[in-house]
């Protein structure tokens, strides 16, 4: 038994999300795993490196599959970029030893979060973007509240999911860059939560607009309750950028 990386892209607005789903066939792995099991002629089951949400996308994300037969990495590439639906790419195939985890063996991952500013629509980013249709954004005032969140910090009422593991990450850095037509959040952390970027985006989106005060924000940890905590941010503008191990 053998096992395989793949570094995979993907637009995420028609699917719902990574994860495979009994009663849709609508779902990343879903149609990697379609390729992969008919090109092998067997049930190939693959990991990733995250459960991005419906209608989020991927400029790398990281899946493992293990597998007895003889693989040529170069031709299952071609092969699956010939069979898959034109917004998913396999970019690389490469061995990886068995304990590799694609889950489990990162040690961070960076989001990318694009808001859209210019006061005339997208065309060509439309799906890729979150459109701020009210007022416009102090990205000062955003980028002075991100350093709130900075640090190693219980990250629960940042979350949708009731889990009980630990909500404790450690969130590295967040960057801002500005265009004449876009806002871009850069955000990296050892790990992320169910909805932790688009839940921290909207936080800052509500500074940004004035709906916010940007101090305060250290409280919103201790509270630990969703509602307290800003909206949660559409999906289309979240994109997972890296992943790293």
């Amino acid at each position: 038994m053998k096992k395989y990386k793949m570094a995979i892209g993907y637009e995420g607005g028609k699917y719902r999300g990574w994860q495979r789903l009994k009663n849709t066939d609508q779902t990343i792995q879903g149609k990697i795993e379609g390729v992969l099991s008919k090109h092998f002629g067997e049930n190939i089951e693959i990991q990733g490196s995250g459960r991005t949400d419906a209608g989020v996308h991927a400029a790398c994300q990281i899946a493992d599959f293990l597998t007895e037969k003889a693989v040529d990495c170069d031709v299952l590439r071609s092969t699956m970029n010939k069979f898959l639906p034109d917004d998913i790419v396999i970019f690389s195939i490469e061995p990886v030893e068995i304990r590799f985890h694609s889950r489990f063996s990162a040690v961070e991952k960076t989001y990318q979060y694009r808001i859209w500013k210019a006061d005339y629509p997208p065309v060509f980013q439309r799906r890729l973007v979150y459109v701020n249709e009210g007022e416009k954004l102090d990205v000062t005032k955003m980028k002075k509240a991100s350093s709130a969140f900075i640090g190693k910090h219980d990250f629960k009422a940042f979350s949708s999911d009731k889990t009980k593991k630990s909500t404790v990450r450690n969130l590295s850095t967040i960057t801002f860059e500005e265009t004449d037509e876009e806002i871009i959040i850069n955000l990296t952390a050892d790990g992320f939560l169910y909805n932790m970027v688009r839940i921290i985006v909207g936080t800052l989106i509500e500074v940004g607009n004035g709906s916010r005060s940007e101090k305060g924000l250290e409280n919103l940890f201790d509270g630990k309750v969703r509602m307290e905590t800003g909206f949660t941010a559409p999906a289309q503008g979240l994109c997972l950028m890296n992943v790293k191990y």
